[in-house]
């Protein structure tokens, strides 16, 4: 496979983008290579610059679920640009996506438009602790709620101790407010409380995690986190920032019953264009300026393009009949496909799938349920696997600490060739 101009493209874009990438997960380092640059993309494939084809797993990190260029949202995204890309003023598609959200999400009783999944999840913090006059907030091991200082923290020597800082450039007293908890061990939370109860604005968590890979919550850990809070008084933030409208037009929420105080939303709801949402119960979002002391602000905030994009992609997915039925469909054909190239070849792993979302970790646990299993995973045979699978026109997540994304785009072809050439990958790992 010839990727010359990529390679061109990479060194040229090295001499002004910091590590020649916008974001880190783009650069290829985890699997020892350097990106691909896309020229365009179409229903489940995108095209390189270099001419090859791919079927596309990644979907813009979620957003995709209809498929690359749907040809209503291009529509609804160029009939908005005829008009003006921004206007720093309120337009009727932000109030029609934030009635649509409202309906399909009704925990969410009042919305606020942002312009990425960091900026909801970081505001979302910030009201957490205006409204409850805590600062304290909890957190999950593993769990990514994007790059907001409060967020790039990991758990020191036991529960209890205080986070410090995972990145340079977050002050010790940031972290000294954020505690480390284990996902899918109530115990671990439990503990926390009873040592700060009375200080925790918040927990917040993905429901299903999906940023050290994708694992689902055991039973009851969900409905655990819920009365934990309400006990002690504090609030429960769903980062549904990848599981919203994913798993069910209510997202993990409605898929598992719980519902949080906040919730955070992004990806889908742009139908592929830069945005975040917010929000929960009126009483809480009334804290909010200009109704409220707690500020946030965003000068492109609910932009017409994105509003466009986002609204007439819940629609579709409102108005079709089925829709999660089918992708959890096609979500199940590639698992099984996966699971049978798995045992056919004898290669140890595993493959946690919910609906459209899937991970095949290449470990030789009996399951990953948890940071500390899925960081047992063989980075090393997923990085000879993912180029493999490239080679055989398969693009996966430069990382085995990611998620694959079914879209509705993908045909029951795509997906058995996508198999086809896992297990045609999966054979050259024996060789090497």
């Amino acid at each position: 496979m010839n990727i010359q101009n990529s390679i061109n493209e990479f060194k040229r874009a090295q001499e002004s983008i910091p590590g020649g990438v916008n974001s880190p997960v783009r650069a290829f380092k985890s699997v020892h290579g350097d990106p691909i640059f896309i020229k365009q993309a179409k229903g489940a494939r995108i095209t390189d610059i270099d001419g090859n084809e791919y079927i596309d797993f990644v979907s813009s990190w979620g957003p995709m679920i209809l498929g690359h260029a749907d040809e209503r949202v291009i529509n609804a995204i160029q009939m908005a640009a005829v008009h003006g890309t921004s206007y720093g003023a309120p337009t009727i598609a932000e109030t029609e996506l934030a009635e649509l959200i409202k309906r399909m999400v009704p925990s969410m009783e009042l919305v606020r438009m942002v312009n990425s999944g960091t900026e909801a999840t970081m505001s979302a913090l910030r009201l957490a602790r205006g409204y409850t006059g805590r600062d304290v907030v909890i957190k999950f091991q593993g769990c990514y709620h994007g790059h907001a200082d409060s967020f790039l923290i990991k758990a020191g020597s036991g529960v209890l101790t205080f986070g410090y800082p995972d990145s340079p450039g977050v002050t010790q007293g940031t972290a000294k407010d954020t505690l480390i908890a284990q996902y899918n061990d109530l115990s671990s939370v439990e503990e926390i409380f009873k040592q700060k109860g009375d200080q925790v604005a918040a927990i917040i968590v993905e429901p299903v995690p999906a940023n050290m890979g994708v694992f689902l919550p055991e039973s009851g850990f969900l409905e655990g986190l819920r009365k934990i809070t309400i006990k002690y008084g504090a609030l429960l933030i769903f980062d549904e920032v990848i599981s919203g409208f994913r798993l069910a037009k209510g997202g993990a929420q409605e898929y598992y019953g719980v519902i949080p105080d906040i919730t955070t939303l992004g990806k889908i709801i742009g139908g592929g264009l830069p945005v975040g949402a917010y929000g929960g119960k009126r009483e809480i979002m009334n804290r909010l300026a200009p109704t409220g002391p707690v500020y946030q602000a965003g000068t492109l905030a609910g932009n017409p393009l994105a509003m466009s994009a986002g609204l007439e992609t819940l629609k579709i997915i409102d108005e079709t009949p089925g829709f999660y039925n089918e992708l959890d469909r096609k979500g199940a054909l590639l698992e099984n496909g996966l699971r049978q190239n798995l045992q056919n070849t004898g290669i140890p792993g595993i493959i946690n799938r919910i609906g459209s979302l899937m991970t095949l970790f290449f470990t030789g646990e009996k399951k990953v349920d948890s940071y500390n299993t899925a960081i047992k995973s063989d980075t090393t045979r997923y990085a000879r696997y993912f180029k493999l699978a490239l080679e055989n026109g398969i693009y996966l997540a430069p990382s085995q600490f990611e998620a694959a994304f079914v879209s509705y785009a993908h045909t029951n072809e795509d997906i058995k060739k996508a198999q086809l050439a896992s297990l045609a990958a999966m054979k050259m790992l024996k060789t090497q």
